[in-house]
């Protein structure tokens, strides 16, 4: 799966404490590695990301290394075990 690495965090919080914490709480079980193929590094920060070439808009987390998470606008290949959890929080720990 290709996703767009976009700089979503712009003063934007979820009630999981962090990104990565929203994610682990929605996507269960953080992977070992990066999910960008041939990355060995662990994934530390929840990136913003988009699909890239779709019609779905909608702003995802993904867990990434920090190498990763810095390349802001840029495509990149990732595993399509690791699932895309919304960062829109009315959908996910906004919800009541």
């Amino acid at each position: 799966m290709r996703v767009i690495n976009i700089d979503g965090a712009n003063g934007t919080t979820c009630q999981c404490g962090s990104w990565l914490d929203h994610w682990k709480r929605f996507g269960g079980q953080l992977p070992t590695y990066c999910p960008e193929e041939g990355c060995y590094r662990k994934p530390e920060i929840g990136a913003h990301v988009q699909k890239d070439g779709s019609a779905d808009k909608t702003w995802y987390i993904l867990p990434l290394c920090s190498a990763h998470c810095a390349r802001k606008g840029e495509v990149i290949t990732v595993s399509d075990h690791v699932r895309l959890i919304p960062a829109n929080t009315r959908e996910t720990c906004g919800r009541t």
